[in-house]
């Protein structure tokens, strides 16, 4: 961590902390049974699906199934980028306290073709600050298609994993694992999947998610 990136996140997380974010360990007290939080955009925002059909609503029925009820809040929102998420996390996480954090941002960073630095630097911020209210944290990775160029392609699929090394929070690879290559998962305009892909989604995501739940971690 370079002393300027070390400056620029201690200032913004004592600046989240000054405007209500809640104090390192009330979310900690809660672990098990706070909150989980789920910061995305219309990969689990439901675009184009009926309500209650999303990865994010099948997460809450698998909970509840396994005894493992959790309140959800999905603070996803169609369009998202991870400035938008960082801009509204010291607020999401100041007004619900969650115990868990999942952060599911960057896809369209690179579909606005933004700088992957601030799109890293965004997304290390939110991570950070959600483990300064207590939280525990989880990050999901994208990839984009191949008609990016390669050196872009590999450069963000690798940005993920560099942001889960430097903040040491469990990361979910690919989230449309096993999706990405077929047409029949996706709606009409290619990008976003039908509710039919959607428990392939919470699959992709729960091995990494469920040992957050029983308090521990993967990393």
């Amino acid at each position: 961590m370079t002393r300027r990136y070390f400056l620029h996140t201690l200032a913004f997380v004592a600046a989240a902390l000054v405007a209500g974010l809640p104090a390192a360990g009330t979310a900690a007290t809660n672990a098990g049974t706070g909150p989980i939080l789920v910061l995305g955009d219309s990969l689990s925002a439901e675009y184009g699906l009926k309500r209650g059909s999303g990865w994010v609503a099948l997460l809450d029925q698998r909970l509840r199934e396994q005894k493992l009820a959790r309140e959800i809040i999905n603070a996803s929102i169609s369009g998202e980028t991870s400035a938008g998420g960082r801009s509204r996390i010291a607020d999401l996480l100041g007004r619900h306290h969650p115990s868990l954090v999942v952060v599911e941002l960057g896809g369209n960073d690179a579909l606005r073709g933004l700088d992957l630095t601030v799109t890293e630097r965004n997304l290390r911020e939110i991570i950070a600050m959600a483990r300064a209210s207590g939280a525990r944290t989880l990050l999901i990775g994208i990839q984009v298609p191949p008609n990016y160029g390669r050196a872009y392609t590999d450069r963000f699929s690798a940005m993920f994993r560099s942001v889960a090394d430097a903040e040491k929070t469990p990361l979910v690879p690919f989230f449309l694992d096993g999706v990405a290559d077929r047409i029949d998962m996706f709606q009409g305009d290619r990008i976003h999947p039908t509710e039919a892909a959607q428990p392939r989604l919470l699959d992709n995501v729960w091995p990494q998610l469920q040992p957050l739940l029983a308090g521990r971690t993967t990393k």
